[in-house]
């Protein structure tokens, strides 16, 4: 499989081309790359979310998985870009957002269904908006 990300998942941090001189730089690209993982998680639940019968019927549902997508969007143009302190910035800009839309969707799941797919796509969203959270702290 052919992918577009410049630096495979097996890849580290030595590898990079990122100079050896620039710590800060190095550790702001490790970032970057680590909130992008956690992403795929959000990605995932977003996906999820969008397409299920349920999304159909309820507002805040919407909103929930167009917040996770708005957030992910934003972040697209400076990771494409490999600019790790633009990225970092707006990840962190737009992190509130981001806990909002995971906040609503930890409160209204067990009224949305109490399907156990549903409650791990809460769980799920929990971990990795906290991973990044943590991340960008």
């Amino acid at each position: 499989m052919v992918s577009d990300d410049p630096h495979p998942p097996d890849q580290n941090a030595a590898d990079t081309d990122v100079p050896a001189a620039a710590p800060s730089t190095a550790s702001d690209e490790l970032r970057m790359r680590d909130v992008d993982a956690q992403l795929t998680h959000v990605w995932m639940v977003r996906a999820f979310l969008k397409h299920c019968d349920e999304s159909q019927e309820d507002e805040e549902l919407q909103e929930v998985h167009r917040a996770l997508y708005d957030y992910m969007l934003a972040l697209g143009a400076p990771l494409q870009a490999g600019d790790a302190a633009a990225y970092l910035k707006l990840a962190r800009k737009k992190l509130s957002k981001l806990k909002r839309a995971t906040e609503l969707f930890v409160e209204i799941q067990p009224e949305v269904s109490t399907h156990t797919n549903f409650q791990m796509a809460a769980r799920s969203l929990r971990l990795a908006v906290d991973r990044i959270a943590q991340l960008l702290g």
